[in-house]
């Protein structure tokens, strides 16, 4: 257990430090391990976009990242945390995988200024997309046990709010915030 905290410890402060060096640059690190949390690869996008890019075609501009989305609407003046110079016309696209213990059906409920998606497995569960004031819109999914993918894409356009906010109800029917340190293979908790 210690080992583990130890190791988790190690791969946080790498992931970390690479945040703050060279943004061109892949961090590589020794080991091979399960990765908690989400990283956000950050995109200036256009001036009067009006949709979600299409990442592919965009250079990440940084990365950000975090265990949760977890950011109710606020004044877009308070920024988006991570990201102090950026108030509107930007995207995060985040990534990172969940171990499901229970299998059955999650709802996901995604809160969003302006668009957002989520995906489990490549798959869109979530569409939220476009300009618009803080809104919510939910999906569900029928998960098996084992590891998967996720993957929620955010844009912030023209100025007055921001919003970012992922929950899941689990088979328990219990709504909560999402948070990857939830959903990590037993050994690593």
């Amino acid at each position: 257990m210690l080992r583990s905290r130890v190791m988790r410890a190690v791969l946080l402060l790498a992931l970390l430090s690479a945040s703050l060096h060279a943004q061109d640059e892949v961090p590589t690190f020794g080991i091979s391990v399960y990765l908690t949390g989400l990283t956000g690869q950050i995109y200036a996008v256009k001036e009067n976009s009006k949709k979600l890019p299409d990442f592919k075609k965009l250079k990440p501009i940084g990365t950000v990242y975090t265990f949760s989305l977890a950011i109710p609407p606020r004044d877009f003046m308070e920024g988006f945390p991570g990201l102090p110079d950026r108030v509107e016309w930007f995207a995060i696209d985040y990534t990172g995988r969940l171990w499901i213990e229970v299998p059955g059906a999650y709802q996901f409920i995604l809160t969003s200024d302006d668009g957002s998606r989520l995906y489990i497995d490549s798959k869109r569960i979530v569409d939220n997309d476009g300009v618009h004031a803080p809104e919510t819109v939910s999906g569900k999914v029928k998960l098996a046990a084992g590891l998967h993918e996720i993957r929620v894409s955010y844009f912030q356009g023209p100025r007055f709010h921001v919003a970012l906010q992922l929950d899941v109800v689990g088979p328990d029917g219990v709504q909560r915030p999402f948070n990857t340190e939830d959903f990590k293979p037993p050994s690593e908790r």
